[in-house]
């Protein structure tokens, strides 16, 4: 990456001009970093002046790897960066990309900068895992965030004070977070109209060619759902209402109810829309989301959601091909990558 940012080149910071730090833990996603950087970048174009200036910043002010294996050089050392928090040219927002390994001395010096910029009213922001480690400092504590549908499940076991959410991205009392991905580009094309205002944040989605900018409450996917084109909206509704309700399902008349159809209306409309009855969707959810709870949790597999051991482990064999016990046993990931069957309709 080439360098953007030098000591020697400071100039006296000005109003309409906001620099933002990246910072970057082993693994980040270059995804959400690149597709931040470009959106600053083509911020200041549509402005026509630098509205935006960046730095990256690591640990140790080295090189630092994504999770794709490319190596992305630091501007500076997190020492550094601490020192100039007071300086004119401290961060409009710092970001974090990326969380780094627990009970080091890499994750206390983060945690401290996160609260020290939190301290002097600096933005902050995070992608992906970085959302982890904006958790563990307690910053998110009796706040929304976004979180990548994934590790959302694992997320809720262990911040338990923080509203985790499935939307592309939150803005929560200054704090800015994203699932990663191509959510970092939503979020900050926000950003943008948030500083420069909204003639130049269209401009940027123009210049990006991007279909269309996502709103922040947005779901991140709808699961299982494959190339269907256009949704129902009604369909749409029901599936948000079934992933609000994974632990305790609705029945299917609660769910007729909520949006005022019938149950051989929503029967009528999935199978139409999807290919299956919204029971068999249902079924379909909660078994994705106990298959993430079983890769990332201890959680008893009673405390998983279904009616008994038995029933999920004859319905979780039949989706994965592999029974929980047995798929807890193999490496983190390892069952994710078998292929699924269709599934036999069943009750839930």
């Amino acid at each position: 990456m080439v360098h953007h940012w030098s000591p020697d080149t400071w100039t006296p910071a000005t109003p309409d001009v906001g620099t933002v730090t990246f910072y970057l833990a082993p693994g980040f996603e270059l995804l959400a970093l690149s597709s931040a950087l470009e959106v600053l970048r083509l911020a200041n174009r549509a402005a026509g002046r630098n509205a935006f200036r960046w730095r990256t910043v690591s640990q140790t002010g080295e090189a630092v790897d994504a999770s794709c294996g490319i190596s992305v050089a630091a501007d500076f050392d997190l020492a550094q960066e601490r020192r100039y928090q007071s300086h004119p040219n401290r961060p409009l927002m710092a970001i974090v990309c990326g969380d780094e390994p627990n009970d080091g001395h890499a994750s206390k010096a983060l945690n401290a900068w996160l609260r020290e910029c939190r301290q002097r009213r600096i933005m902050i922001g995070a992608f992906g895992s970085g959302v982890i480690a904006l958790a563990k400092t307690g910053l998110l504590n009796d706040r929304k965030c976004s979180i990548h549908w994934e590790a959302h499940p694992a997320f809720n076991e262990h911040f338990m004070h923080v509203e985790s959410l499935t939307t592309v991205y939150e803005v929560d009392d200054s704090i800015w977070t994203c699932a990663g991905g191509t959510a970092a580009f939503d979020m900050m094309v926000c950003f943008v109209k948030h500083h420069c205002g909204e003639p130049v944040a269209v401009s940027v989605g123009e210049l990006a060619v991007a279909g269309r900018i996502r709103a922040g409450d947005e779901r991140q996917r709808l699961p299982l759902l494959r190339q269907h084109g256009t949704i129902n909206p009604t369909v749409v509704k029901l599936i948000g209402l079934m992933q609000e309700n994974l632990a305790s399902p609705l029945t299917m008349a609660e769910l007729a109810t909520a949006v005022g159809l019938s149950r051989r209306q929503i029967e009528r409309l999935f199978r139409n829309e999807l290919g299956r009855s919204p029971r068999r969707y249902f079924r379909e959810l909660r078994l994705e989301h106990a298959r993430l709870l079983l890769a990332q949790s201890a959680l008893p597999v009673l405390d998983i959601g279904f009616i008994s051991a038995s029933h999920f482990s004859k319905c979780f064999r039949a989706a994965h091909l592999i029974a929980p016990h047995e798929a807890r046993k193999l490496p983190p990931g390892r069952y994710l990558d078998v292929p699924s069957r269709r599934l036999q309709p069943a009750a839930i």
